[in-house]
């Protein structure tokens, strides 16, 4: 485990994305008002609560804030952007990366009945900010 202990506590923020491909007969069930969208954003807000006790040495964390933004891209895909705030000696990009994934697994397990040609194509890091260096992804 990493020691933050001489660390400065400062806000630190972060946000990850995950992005899902599905069918179209697939998509076109899916909008953000659905049961769906609603239970993978509680899914993924409890997963990020977790994330110290998921990923081994991971700083147990106490997240002042998380939201979980569901939305349709150009492409027909569904993104996920996970967004974790904290003051503390260290950042919260785990806890947004684990929150957008379980997200994404959320939107697997409750689409596989209509088909199993959904891919969760990628999950990253997009921005953080408030520790040793901010980092911000061109999108």
């Amino acid at each position: 485990m990493v020691d933050v202990g001489a660390k400065k506590t400062s806000l630190r923020t972060a946000t990850a994305r995950s992005i899902v491909s599905m069918p179209a007969e697939v998509i076109a069930h899916f909008t953000g008002e659905d049961i769906q969208s609603k239970t993978a954003i509680i899914a993924g807000i409890m997963a990020a609560k977790k994330t110290g006790e998921l990923v081994p040495l991971c700083h147990p964390l106490g997240l002042d804030n998380c939201q979980i933004d569901i939305q349709i891209n150009k492409k027909q895909e569904v993104v996920i952007d996970c967004t974790t705030s904290i003051t503390a000696k260290t950042g919260v990009e785990m806890e947004a990366l684990v929150g957008a994934s379980i997200a994404a697994l959320t939107i697997y397990d409750m689409c596989k009945a209509m088909s199993h040609d959904i891919i969760i194509k990628e999950t990253k890091l997009m921005e953080k900010t408030g520790g040793k260096r901010d980092f911000k992804r061109a999108k």
